[in-house]
């Protein structure tokens, strides 16, 4: 029985019993719990940053991160079985990084009179 359907076929009864079967125990044990749990860093940490100032936003990491998540969130959906908590921490990051790159572009490209090529490349 997977995740899913002991959640939606039981509601809290089904996720007890599916935590209690070794099913469970190897999903928690895989990489397929861990490595998503790792990478959970990466949306917190942008999440966070959402309230520093844009100027230390880095247009060309921002546009690396953002492309990283949503090619990973692909993965995540293709893989079998999917891995539901790894496309959840990229779809996070992604959304988190899109909005970052806005601030970013809003910030050198307004309000400040810079180009934004000149803040890319740090003049």
């Amino acid at each position: 029985m997977n995740i899913t359907i002991a959640v939606s076929s039981a509601g809290a009864a089904g996720l007890l019993q599916w935590a209690k079967s070794p099913e469970a125990r190897k999903y928690f044990m895989s990489t397929h719990f861990w490595g998503p749990l790792a990478n959970w860093g990466l949306p917190l940490a942008a999440i966070a940053d959402l309230n520093k100032s844009p100027e230390f936003i880095s247009g060309p990491m921002t546009i690396a991160l953002s492309s990283y998540s949503m090619v990973f969130m692909r993965f995540a959906w293709r893989v079998q079985p999917r891995n539901y908590l790894l496309f959840a921490c990229h779809f996070t990051n992604a959304t988190a990084q899109l909005t970052q790159g806005a601030r970013f572009l809003q910030y050198f490209g307004g309000d400040k009179k810079k180009s934004v090529v000149a803040a890319v490349e740090g003049k």
